[in-house]
């Protein structure tokens, strides 16, 4: 077993003020955690955040001594209009300008959330050139993009959530990401999005990017009526043991609880559930 550096995800603390984020990841112990921007989120900087935001995120990481290089942008480069496309693409680039702003030294995208059967040329053309001008404006900044691995969500009757297959967590279209894209855009290992887009598949696409692995999401899915609803690490049967064994990825690992009605304790039982499938962890 390994010993793991773990961080703090910032999901599961949408619905509270950023300052609460820092306090809270301050107080279990965290030095490292994920901020947000954009996505009508509470606990996010705005979506054109100024100066006066980016100063206060500045203030709230220093008075808490807790760092926060990780940001999560929303975006979708699959969209099937040019223009919406367009006009995604350049949020993305002056969001991503704020990130730069903010200290982050990487930046978590999506591909998108077209269902992979609605993928055609057109959309993957637009979507391969924003990540080529995305990236040359991080790289200029000193950031690495990392695109996480997510499929298209939908809410089902039961107050569930369905999974999709998307570009992210099919094995073919990941292999085509990885070939087609700059070598200098990595990936976002989230293995829970996997599992519930591709249940019986527990390669969690590790044969694919593993080389290409620069951020990480620890959680898990488990089954719930019709569909899936997340939960913390080592409350469903995602072996993160073995996982954390097989990846080369050595960076820090946030645990992304995702329920916000108890996101410090589903963070507590994720830390606890380390303690048994790693050697030892360490607030990285």
């Amino acid at each position: 077993m390994r010993t793991v550096k773990v961080g703090c995800g910032e999901w599961g603390f949408r619905e509270l003020p950023i300052e609460e984020h820092f306090r809270i990841a301050a107080e279990l112990g965290f030095k490292t955690i994920e901020i947000g921007i954009g996505g009508g989120q509470r606990g996010r900087l705005s979506e054109a955040p100024g100066a006066r935001e980016v100063a206060e995120l500045l203030a709230l990481s220093d008075r808490y001594e807790v760092r926060a290089p990780f940001c999560c942008i929303e975006n979708d480069f699959t969209l099937g209009d040019p223009a919406a496309h367009e006009t995604e693409l350049d949020k993305v680039l002056r969001q991503a300008s704020v990130a730069a702003d903010c200290g982050a030294t990487h930046v978590r995208l999506f591909c998108g959330f077209t269902p992979l059967e609605s993928m055609d040329e057109e959309r993957w053309a637009r979507m391969l050139g924003a990540f080529e001008e995305a990236d040359a404006l991080c790289s200029s900044h000193g950031m690495q993009i990392a695109i996480e691995t997510h499929g298209a969500i939908a809410p089902l009757a039961d107050g569930s959530l369905c999974h999709r297959e998307t570009v992210t967590t099919h094995p073919e279209a990941l292999a085509r990401l990885v070939h087609e894209l700059p070598p200098s855009v990595g990936f976002n290992l989230d293995a829970g999005n996997l599992k519930a887009a591709r249940p019986a598949d527990r390669s969690y696409a590790l044969d694919i990017i593993d080389e290409r692995i620069n951020y990480c999401h620890m959680k898990d899915w488990a089954r719930a009526g019709e569909g899936w609803r997340a939960v913390a690490i080592g409350e469903d049967d995602l072996d993160w043991g073995t996982l954390l064994e097989a990846m080369s990825f050595e960076g820090v690992h946030l645990i992304e609880y995702e329920p916000t009605e108890d996101v410090v304790e589903g963070i507590r039982r994720s830390l606890a559930h380390l303690d048994q499938v790693a050697a030892g962890w360490v607030f990285g």
